[in-house]
């Protein structure tokens, strides 16, 4: 059964317009520039962070560390947001994380992080892959094949300070360039052509962490928290969601484990702008009720041993805000903030290239924002999250 603690506001409309293959994909991949806009001028991956770091009171790490598995990593933000929390949380605990991600550059992005962590927290485990969702957990593909193929790095941090696993951390670029590679798989969607597993540590404290390190063909799964933030497209079916990311990571949970499930849920000033544009465009069909029902048909027997917890939308919808300065929306707003609106708004809403060239003909989008913005004093969305517990 669904927990909740009170309705939940949004509609769960029919899917009238089942997603074509191309959008059933189960991450966003769009622009670089587009994306790189839309985190620098907004404040998701924080406020995402904070809410994902409520979650560390709710679990009970068991020897010899805490186990946290991010299904899709993007610029790292939430992440090393994560690890400030959870260095707060369990100041002297080991802490093993694996991240997935498939985009080379988000590596980059994540790996430039990565120092200050590993200064502040020496005994941690980081290990990075590009494995699918039903993989990643376990750093093992499924086939006998890409088994075979499977990259695994190791490496041993040298040093106590920041400055020296930045260096060696950089080293590793000529690595990733060579073997961090998407192609475009037979359904359309972006996939690897070669897996690999890069695991990082201390040297200094390989003696500590040990017992966490994994090793080839030998690793497990077993989490405390999983963070799911975004890791599916908005426009895929509720059946698609829960059967390809959803249920392959509770069931990665270890015992109490929870996973932290985050997307867009609209009813907002950036949908406002969307539906200027588009007016019978409603991207945001399946909510949380819908996702967790859907995980709970597709797990079978095996929902019985979990909890599914929708929650109130006072807990769970939250609000993140593109950044303005107080004056900027005024009588004259400025083209640079129109148009970060206008990008944020339709990265938001996952608007294709197709229809977004077509909008862009006559610059009525600019009035559309333009008109948004005063009238909202201001650009924000809203995203939802849900919790799926193991008993």
């Amino acid at each position: 059964m669904i927990a909740r603690q009170a309705p939940v506001n949004q509609q769960s409309a029919p899917e009238t317009n089942p997603p074509a293959a191309e959008d059933r994909d189960a991450r966003f991949f769009d622009n670089r520039q587009k994306y790189l806009m839309f985190v620098n001028t907004c404040n998701e991956k924080r406020v995402t962070a904070n809410r994902v770091s409520r979650e560390l009171s709710e679990i009970q790490p068991k020897p010899p560390a805490a186990r946290i598995f991010d299904a899709g990593i993007g610029d790292g933000t939430v992440l090393s947001g994560m690890l400030r929390a959870m260095h707060c949380h369990f100041p002297t605990m080991p802490f093993y994380v694996v991240g997935k991600e498939i985009s080379l550059e988000d590596v980059r992005l994540t790996l430039d992080k990565v120092p200050d962590r590993m200064m502040e927290h020496p005994a941690t485990v980081l290990v990075l892959t590009n494995l699918h969702y039903s993989e990643a957990p376990w750093l093992t593909p499924k086939s006998s094949a890409n088994k075979e193929r499977l990259i695994w790095r190791e490496v041993a941090l040298k040093g106590t300070c920041s400055y020296d696993f930045e260096h060696q951390i950089a080293d590793l670029q000529p690595f990733l360039a060579q073997n961090w590679q998407a192609t475009t798989g037979k359904s359309g969607n972006p996939t690897y052509e070669r897996p690999v597993v890069l695991v990082m540590y201390r040297e200094d404290h390989k003696f500590l962490l040990d017992p966490e390190i994994p090793r080839q063909d030998e690793a497990r799964a077993d989490y405390d928290l999983v963070i799911a933030s975004q890791p599916y497209r908005a426009r895929a079916s509720a059946q698609f969601k829960a059967q390809k990311v959803i249920a392959p990571l509770s069931r990665a949970l270890r015992s109490s484990g929870r996973l932290i499930g985050i997307h867009s849920y609209g009813q907002d000033p950036g949908m406002d702008i969307v539906q200027r544009i588009w007016p019978d465009d409603h991207p945001f069909q399946t909510d949380r009720l819908s996702v967790l029902d859907a995980v709970m048909k597709e797990m079978g027997p095996e929902a019985a041993h979990y909890d599914f917890v929708a929650g109130s939308d006072a807990r769970s919808i939250f609000r993140y805000d593109m950044h303005t300065l107080p004056n900027e929306i005024s009588s004259t707003i400025g083209t640079s903030t129109m148009f970060a609106a206008w990008n944020a708004a339709v990265y938001v809403a996952q608007i294709d290239d197709a229809r977004l060239e077509k909008a862009t003909l006559d610059g009525s989008y600019m009035e559309a924002t333009r008109e948004a913005l005063k009238h909202h004093g201001g650009l924000w969305f809203n995203n939802e999250s849900y919790v799926i517990s193991r008993r």
